[in-house]
Order: structure tokens, then C-alpha cells, then sequence
């Protein structure tokens, strides 16, 4: 087993999983379903397996292949694990068959959506392993792919603008980020990410590039911010990080449930790693010198997500805005960490504590918004399409366990002490107050936004006298209660005993205070 290419393995398996389901003929769709949900749980077993063989002591890459691909080009197939990756292959393999399960419904051309599920969880795994840009960047654009056409083809009426909108928005970013490392590539000949954070570290990167390729009107410092942009518009988007955002509502309201699950769960959380894995090592100094520009946008994504999510009468808008709310907290404690020299043993700590929630708070919100999605898919498919703020009202005596169950997960984001969502946002504010007490203090107003909001939801749909429509509308069947059951228990277990992950992590984060990849 030690020998075995484990991470190849893992992203083979939904990648190949994904173009046998689409093989199979049109009348064969239920076969096609139920051989994706297979793979995807051959998947789970398979990350169970590398999680606990992973040493969370160690401190560097794990499971690591090495192979020369292109040696002109210094392109390597290179992978690893460390706790930031481990935390999101994990969550990558415990949502994709919650998404399957929630798309079950679904027959038209089922073997096709399956298997781009398939292909998006394979792109997805790629994302978060790979450690040379040139590999990572194939799996970057491979995820982006099949989720416009999952969007295009089985969306809402609006899919098609929707669709359209999400791709031009992403391409844009993924050409920052192509030009970006190109550039870097001349000034270093290294596509390789742990050999560039070393640069990073050192401060050679960025003369390198100045070296190379400076220009008559730019310093040193100039050029290296428009290197940087490039690549900072790549994430900037994906998160999305506002002003970027404006794709994401239109996606997700108009996305099939189980994308939108994959959508806010999944592939929200490649800006993070993005910011976490190639911005942070590579260029430290530079966001040093933008540390208040960058703390400036983190807060207005908090509280202007919040404040637009409070305006809104559809559910799925509703919690796109606040799917955007909760990722900005991790911006918050990323560019907190850059506004301290980390000089002093307190503040270490602090910068400690920050990133731990950061990567915490990827996980718990992936989870939990994925889970919401859910239950937001089972109330529309009840409710003849319908998913208004208003449409609804009393439904928790006809659907207690409904109201119940997504009760949990409403207070899950809502950050209720005991429940996931807390120990992560605990964590960046702890770490962020003493290093950026002004942006901590404003994003607070982000936290009673979403309190008012989520609240907001719970009494709209589920309290005050019963609408008259929905005498009939059936409670949670056993198949929908066995889907968001693994979350809501992992809601509860991590809420009140978050060890595991952070011991998972804590090496990961004191080698990223460190300066390393």
C-alpha cells in the first residue's frame, strides 16, 4: 500500500468513473446513477484510507509523485497532501455524492450529467494536489468545464446567461493567472510551486521578474504588483472576493441543486486555496504592501454580502450572498495574518490562530452550505419550483423533522456556539482582532447581518400561521433524511470536538507562518 500512487489513484478513479457513465447508452440512466454514486463512494473509502495513513506531525508534503513530463518546458507531473489539501479532497469526497444523491431525480440525459459530476470531482482533486503550475492549471480549466455545461443543460429558465456569465467571468481569471505564470516562468524557468514559494520566501522572485522583465516605465515594485494582479484576478474570482462577484447569484439560482451544491461547497473553495497555496508563499511582500487595499475589500465582501443577502426574496440568492459572506471571513484572516511582521511570540499566535480557522472554516463551510443547498433543492422540488421568501410560512407543523433538521444547518452558518461554523469563525477573529482590530471590528456587522437573514429564513418558512397551499406538503423522506444525515452529525461531532482537524492542520499552518508552500 505504501508504494501505491495513492493521489493518481484518487483523481484516476472519478476521471475515468466519469467518461464510463457518460459511455453508457440514453436508456440506461438509472444504471448510469447508480454507478456514479458507486464511484463517488469507492472515492470517499479511498480519501478515508490516505487520511489515515496522513501524519498530521510532519510538517511537509505527503503522498508525493514526482515524474518528468515535459523537460523543455521544466513541467513535472508533481503531487502531495499536505492539511490544507487533505482538508479539502476530503470535503471534495464527502459532497460530490450528496450532490449525486440530490440530482437522483434527474433522468434526462442522466449518463451525461453524472459523468460530468464525475469529471468536475476528478478536475477538483487535481486542483488540490498538484504542485507544478502547468498540471495544476489543466485541472484548474477541467473543473470549469463541465460545470458550465452542467449549469447550460440542466439549469433553471435562465440557465443559459447564467452559464455564460460564469464562464466568461472564470476564463477572464484563468487568463490572469495563465499570463501571470508565464511571466514567472520566464524569470525563473520553474513552473514548480514549492520551488517558487521558495523564491517567494527569499525575496528572489520578485527580482527575479525585474531582472528579466522589466520595463523602461516600471520599478521594481510596480511590476511586481501587476505580476501579482494577474494572478490575484484568477482567485479573485473564483472566491469571489467583491467586486468580482457579480456572476455568482445569477449561478447558483439558476444551477441545478446538486451543482449548486458543488458549486458553493466545492469549487468556491479553489480561490481560498489559490490565495493559501501560490499568493501567500509567492508573493508575501507584495501583499504586504497591499495589506489595507486587501483588508478593505475583505470587509466590504463580508458586509456588503451580508447586506445584499438581507434584501433578497429568493432562498437560493438568499444564501449565494451568504455563501459569499462566510468565504470573505477567510480573506479577513489571510490578510490579517500580512498586516503583522510575526516577530513576536504573541504575534504568532495570533497569526496561528487566524490561518487555523481559515483552513478550518474552508471545510466547515463547505459542509454546511452544501447541506442548506440540499434542503433548499427538497423544499423546491416540493413546492412546484417555488422558492421564495414569501411563498411559504407554517411549514414546521406539516414538516417538523424538515424544520428540525435544516434547523441545524442554519445555525451551523450562523456560527451558533456547539456547531461547526463557531470554532471556525472563533478562530479567525481571535487571531484577526489583535493584528487587524479595525477590519475585525467592521466585519463584526457582517456576524448580526447573517444572524438577521438566516433567522429571518427560519421564520418565514417555518413559523407563523400555515399557508393554506401547503397543508399537503410531505415531510423529509427516509432517503432525503439518510442524505443530510453524514453532515449534520459532522456538524455536531465538530462542533464540540474540532481536534482532529486542527491537529490535521496545525503543521500545515506553522510551515505557512514559516514562509513555506
Amino acid at each position: 500500500m505504501s508504494d501505491l500512487p495513492l493521489i493518481t489513484i484518487l483523481t484516476l478513479t472519478p476521471l475515468l468513473g466519469g467518461f464510463l457513465v457518460m459511455g453508457l447508452g440514453a436508456g440506461r440512466w438509472p444504471l448510469a446513477r447508480w454507478l456514479a454514486l458507486a464511484c463517488s463512494f469507492v472515492v470517499l473509502a479511498l480519501c478515508l484510507v490516505i487520511s489515515a495513513r496522513f501524519d498530521p506531525a510532519a510538517g511537509v508534503m505527503q503522498f508525493g509523485e514526482r515524474h518528468q513530463w515535459i523537460a523543455s518546458l521544466a513541467v513535472d507531473y508533481r503531487v502531495g497532501l499536505d492539511g490544507l489539501s487533505l482538508l479539502l479532497v476530503l470535503l471534495t469526497a464527502l459532497v460530490t455524492p450528496m450532490a449525486i444523491l440530490a440530482s437522483w431525480h434527474i433522468e434526462r440525459q442522466a449518463q451525461i450529467y453524472h459523468g460530468l459530476v464525475l469529471l468536475l470531482q476528478a478536475g477538483l482533486f487535481g486542483t488540490f494536489t498538484a504542485l507544478n503550475f502547468f498540471h495544476w492549471f489543466l485541472f484548474w480549466e477541467l473543473s470549469l468545464v463541465p460545470a458550465f455545461f452542467l449549469i447550460r443543460l440542466w439549469g433553471s429558465p435562465a440557465r443559459s446567461a447564467a452559464a455564460t456569465q460564469f464562464f466568461v467571468y472564470t476564463m477572464v481569471g484563468s487568463v490572469g493567472l495563465l499570463l501571470a505564470f508565464l511571466a514567472m516562468f520566464l524569470a525563473t524557468r520553474t513552473f514548480d510551486f514549492l520551488e517558487l514559494a521558495k523564491l517567494g520566501r527569499e525575496g528572489a522572485l520578485v527580482q527575479a521578474l525585474a531582472d528579466t522583465l522589466g520595463w523602461r516605465d516600471l520599478t521594481v515594485r510596480r511590476l511586481a504588483v501587476v505580476i501579482f494582479g494577474g494572478a490575484f484576478l484568477g482567485f479573485a474570482v473564483k472566491v469571489p472576493l467583491i467586486p468580482f462577484h457579480t456572476w455568482l447569484p445569477a449561478t447558483y439560482a439558476e444551477a441545478p441543486t446538486g451543482v449548486t451544491m458543488l458549486l458553493t461547497g466545492l469549487m468556491s473553495k479553489m480561490g481560498v486555496y489559490g490565495f493559501l497555496r501560490i499568493l501567500l508563499p509567492l508573493f508575501p511582500e507584495v501583499m504586504r504592501w497591499l495589506t489595507t487595499p486587501l483588508l478593505v475589500l475583505a470587509v466590504l465582501t463580508i458586509v456588503a454580502s451580508a447586506g445584499a443577502a438581507l434584501a433578497q426574496r429568493d432562498l437560493k440568492r438568499m444564501l449565494a450572498y451568504s455563501s459569499i459572506n462566510h468565504l470573505g471571513y477567510c480573506l479577513l484572516g489571510i490578510f490579517a495574518v500580512l498586516n503583522s511582521p510575526g516577530s513576536a511570540s504573541g504575534s504568532l499566535t495570533h497569526q496561528s490562530a487566524a490561518l487555523s480557522g481559515v483552513l478550518l472554516q474552508l471545510f466547515n463551510h463547505g459542509l454546511t452550505a452544501a447541506t442548506l443547498f440540499a434542503f433548499i433543492g427538497f423544499l423546491e422540488n416540493r413546492a412546484g419550483g417555488r422558492r421564495g421568501l414569501d411563498d411559504f410560512g407554517g411549514l414546521r407543523k406539516v414538516a417538523p423533522v424538515f424544520c428540525g433538521l435544516m434547523g441545524i444547518a442554519v445555525f451551523s452558518s450562523l456560527g451558533l456556539p456547539g456547531l461547526n461554523g463557531f470554532i471556525s469563525e472563533f478562530l479567525i477573529f481571535q487571531g484577526a482582532f489583535p493584528l487587524a482590530p479595525w477590519a475585525a471590528s467592521f466585519s463584526l456587522l457582517g456576524l448580526l447581518l447573517t444572524a438577521v437573514f438566516l433567522l429571518r429564513l427560519l421564520q418565514r418558512v417555518f413559523y407563523g400561521p400555515l399557508n393554506e397551499k401547503w397543508v399537503a406538503l410531505a415531510d423529509l423522506s427516509v432517503g432525503e433524511r439518510a442524505l443530510v444525515a453524514p453532515p449534520l452529525i459532522l456538524m455536531l461531532l465538530i462542533g464540540v470536538y474540532p481536534q482532529p482537524l486542527l491537529a490535521a492542520v496545525n503543521a500545515t499552518v506553522i510551515r505557512m507562518l514559516e514562509g513555506g508552500g
